[in-house]
């Protein structure tokens, strides 16, 4: 049965050819670059998961752009985190779950904030801005806030048009083996 999520995954990506919000490629093809940034840098096969992973959620919310045409968080990172966390450990889905905090953290730096692209920044007001001290002080507390904001920056870096890419389905190995006992 659990492999079988594999397959519901791999359809997700196939299937679905909406663009990222306000970006110019898929929300597909960014994940999996992401994935590809991951691989790139030896992160760990779970991080390489989390990165292909990590915008599962949008597949989920039904018309996110509505959403930020609307002004509202959709919380994608929640949503893809309780939908994922059924299948796999925490190593994969607490950096989801937390990627977006990561954003929130690392835009205290004004030299990142000034890195992310447009559709990010308007998706950081929605998130909540940047972090208060108190917010900082409780996400670094976190076990998993380290591979969310590696996560973070691979999310960042993997909004480049027509590159090569890689095909969903060379993933589906390292899904499987990911997925819980």
């Amino acid at each position: 049965m659990p492999e079988n999520i594999v397959e519901q995954i791999v359809k997700k990506f196939q299937t679905n050819k909406s663009l990222y919000i306000g970006e110019e490629l898929t929300i597909a093809e960014h994940m999996i670059q992401a994935a590809m940034l991951a691989e790139k840098n030896n992160s760990t096969d779970q991080l390489i998961c989390s990165s292909l992973l990590h915008d599962f959620g949008h597949f989920i919310i039904q018309d996110p752009d509505l959403l930020v045409t609307k002004y509202l968080d959709g919380k994608h990172e929640n949503v893809g985190y309780d939908f994922l966390n059924n299948y796999f450990n925490p190593e994969i889905t607490e950096p989801i779950k937390l990627h977006v905090q990561a954003k929130r953290y690392l835009c205290r730096d004004n030299t990142y904030y000034n890195l992310l692209s447009n559709a990010s920044k308007i998706s950081l007001k929605l998130q909540g801005g940047k972090m208060t001290e108190d917010e900082t002080k409780k996400f670094t507390s976190l076990k998993f806030h380290r591979d969310a904001i590696t996560l973070r920056r691979y999310d960042d870096a993997g909004k480049k048009p027509s590159i090569k890419m890689k095909k969903i389905e060379e993933y589906k190995d390292l899904l499987t083996v990911q997925l819980m006992n």
